[in-house]
């Protein structure tokens, strides 16, 4: 999985001069050259931090804060899930992500299979059999 992070302070249109039309022609080829590969399982990009909560459990009850956050270093803003060989591999489509630059970071990690989990587990096999019926494997 590559998980696109940004600065709060990060601004596309002011950063790199980008208009909304020419971030989505970026994301666009990218998407279509992981396609073309037959690499791309799912991507999604994700709605403004402004308009998310955050639920913190460091009380109880939790308590439920409406963004924009007070101090984040970083925010999440989209994924892509690759089936790709190798972390190597990963981390060389990473390298072409479209809006690099600073402020910018793409955190790579590993996706484990439903079978790396133990299948005498009661709540895996619930999983697999609602996997399967929802025709996910």
């Amino acid at each position: 999985m590559l998980i696109m992070r940004s600065s709060e302070a990060w601004n596309p249109e002011e950063a790199a001069g980008l208009t909304f039309d020419d971030i989505l022609e970026s994301m666009g080829r990218f998407n279509d050259e992981m396609i073309s590969a037959g690499v791309l399982v799912a991507a999604e990009g994700l709605d403004d931090a402004a308009e998310g909560v955050v639920v913190d459990y460091s009380s109880t009850p939790p308590v439920v804060t409406d963004g924009p956050y007070g101090e984040v270093k970083e925010l999440f803003g989209g994924f892509w899930i690759l089936d790709v060989a190798s972390k190597e591999e990963a981390v060389e489509w990473a390298k072409r992500a479209p809006l690099a630059g600073p402020g910018i970071k793409t955190e790579i990690r590993r996706v484990p299979s439903i079978d790396e989990f133990p299948q005498d587990n009661v709540w895996i096999q619930k999983e697999r059999a609602w996997r399967e019926a929802t025709g996910q494997l």
